[in-house]
């Protein structure tokens, strides 16, 4: 029996195939990004002719590896990342994620004075002087949303999670956006959500990561190999076995930054 008009299967056809008109750019990011339209859902499509070379990164695949952090999201439940997916648009064949409006009163991660870093609910990441020679501190929510987030991050192995990257939605959920610097083999996680370093994880945390690591003995696992390397797959199932084993959040290790740059 066909799907009735208006059921999820119409509007999932209609996100796959529907046409993909193109109604502005976002000029801030570092690769081609741009607002378009399908059928009146507001998306961003970021075209695989569009990506800039990357040192440490496989060119013309960054697409397929924000794909591949939305499906790792969907595993976990905790819905960090906007559904994502890969189909075909007017510059090519490139990554669709659904447009998320976020709330402009608040922000996830903030830079203040360093002698006004909230006593409560906020945990500092790093100080600094700013252009003008004053004492600031990067700082971060202290909320089971981000916490959630800076688990994600670790098994994905983020290497770009600056401030702006954090959607603060109006009730109070979090978005991760821009994953396109995720799951190499080597380690790369740069991130600004470092507030937690040697805590224990939550049994929801936990139960997070025993979800991934028997999806990639599965399904994800059979999904993830047409969208990342097999020592990518590898590294991500070490990645998830050792943070399970530790069971705690890490410290920055290694020669890279442990912070992105910018910040924000």
């Amino acid at each position: 029996m066909p799907p009735e008009a208006g059921s999820d299967a119409d509007a999932d056809t209609d996100l796959r195939d529907g046409e993909l008109e193109l109604t502005g750019r976002i000029t801030t990011a570092s690769n081609a990004t741009f607002l378009g339209s399908i059928g009146g859902v507001t998306v961003v499509y970021k075209p695989i002719a569009g990506e800039h070379p990357l040192w440490d990164f496989p060119d013309g695949d960054l697409a397929g590896r924000e794909v591949a952090a939305y499906l790792v999201s969907e595993v976990f439940g905790w819905n960090v990342v906007p559904r994502t997916w890969l189909r075909d648009g007017p510059m090519g064949r490139g990554m669709v994620q659904l447009w998320q409006e976020s709330d402009p009163e608040q922000d996830a991660v903030d830079l203040v004075g360093s002698g006004a870093v909230p006593e409560a609910g906020w945990r500092p990441v790093l100080d600094g002087t700013d252009e003008q020679g004053d004492q600031v501190t990067l700082i971060h929510e202290d909320s089971a949303a981000l916490r959630r987030m800076a688990v994600f991050d670790i098994v994905v192995n983020n290497a770009d999670r600056k401030g702006d990257h954090i959607l603060a939605m109006p009730g109070g959920h979090r978005h991760g956006v821009d994953h396109g610097l995720t799951f190499h083999a080597d380690h790369k996680l740069r991130t600004v959500l470092w507030g937690w370093i040697g805590e224990a994880l939550t049994a929801e945390e936990l139960a997070g990561i025993d979800r991934v690591v028997s999806q990639l003995a599965g399904g994800l696992g059979e999904t993830l190999a047409g969208l990342l390397s097999d020592p990518e797959i590898a590294a991500l199932a070490a990645r998830c076995d050792r943070l399970r084993a530790e069971g705690r959040f890490p410290a920055p290790h290694g020669q890279m930054p442990a912070v992105p740059w910018p910040l924000f």
